[in-house]
């Protein structure tokens, strides 16, 4: 537990650290978001492909690891409708509850995995968020379009949203270049790694730096029921998935440390964009986030 702790703990101190540097206004408030944007965009697309450009995959479970994560992840999707009905949520807290249960931060989820197992480590996680952030965010915007009080989503325009997303991309991008034997170009790999290495801790930073306490305060039941389905609950399904899929080692811990992160930042603007309790989802990812020091060493030491 204490190798765990130590990998986890620098990931959480850099996120306060971005919550410190934007409350004590020791940057301009415009560094934010443009920050962020060139993470999302720029740096953490590098970082997936030169990962899994790069990656010897073939001593890991890919199928088995894509099956675990998936299956809790949709068994997690019922379960937060199931929690919903039982609190009587309106539309739009209904889906900020059920972004707050299966969505995952994926910045945490690839810090703490290189932290513990290094290059290894963060291949099985590359891995994780090419699984993992088509099925969230296809899940998400039905989530929404149903039940969010803004404009409906057509299925055109999802498919679009899903095809411009440039984390699909760069893993689509990543994957091909593998299976293909082609590695990364001479010129090109050397830029890519430069951008790679800032992007975990500028990520890290914005993920921090868009913590919201005053949004937290407002929290109730509904905070309460998403911190339980996300960081106790999903991490324990997932165990029992990689049990039932056979998936142990690398992948059986990754699969776990995704599933038992906080839900993401984006989920924040998802919800702002189509509808959804922006208020309500700020609580969640705020709470969330600080609790998931505790619970993530945990659900990691005694699940894997």
């Amino acid at each position: 537990m204490t190798s765990i702790i130590l990998a986890i703990v620098p990931v959480f101190l850099l996120i306060f650290l971005g919550f410190g540097l934007r409350a004590r206004a020791v940057l301009a408030e415009g560094f934010w978001k443009p920050a962020e944007r060139l993470t999302y965009f720029i740096l953490f697309p590098a970082l997936l492909v030169t990962t899994l450009g790069g990656a010897d995959l073939a001593g890991l479970d890919v199928g088995g690891m894509a099956g675990a994560v998936g299956a809790a992840i949709l068994v997690m999707a019922f379960a937060a409708l199931g929690a919903g009905t039982a609190l009587k949520l309106d539309g739009p807290a209904l889906t900020s509850l059920f972004q707050g249960a299966v969505r995952q931060n994926t910045y945490i989820g690839l810090a703490v995995s290189f932290g513990v197992f290094g290059a290894d480590g963060l291949a099985a996680a590359a891995l994780a968020v090419a699984v993992i952030v088509p099925l969230v965010n296809v899940l998400s915007v039905a989530m929404l379009a149903r039940f969010g009080h803004g404009a409906r989503p057509t299925l055109i325009g999802t498919a679009r949203r899903m095809a411009e997303n440039p984390l699909i991309i760069a893993c689509v991008i990543g994957i091909g270049l593998n299976l293909a034997g082609l590695g990364l170009p001479p010129v090109v790999a050397p830029l890519l790694e430069i951008l790679a290495n800032g992007a975990l801790p500028l990520g890290l930073l914005t993920v921090g730096a868009g913590l919201d306490i005053k949004a937290a305060r407002a929290g109730g039941k509904t905070v309460g029921a998403a911190v339980c389905l996300k960081l106790v609950a999903l991490p324990v399904i997932t165990a029992l998935a990689c049990w039932t899929f056979g998936v142990s080692g690398i992948a059986a811990f990754v699969a776990v440390l995704f599933n038992g992160t906080p839900s993401a930042p984006t989920s924040y603007i998802l919800a702002r964009q189509l509808g959804g309790d922006a208020r309500l989802m700020a609580s969640i990812i705020t709470v969330q986030t600080g609790l998931a020091l505790i619970t993530l060493p945990v659900a990691l030491t005694f699940l894997v």
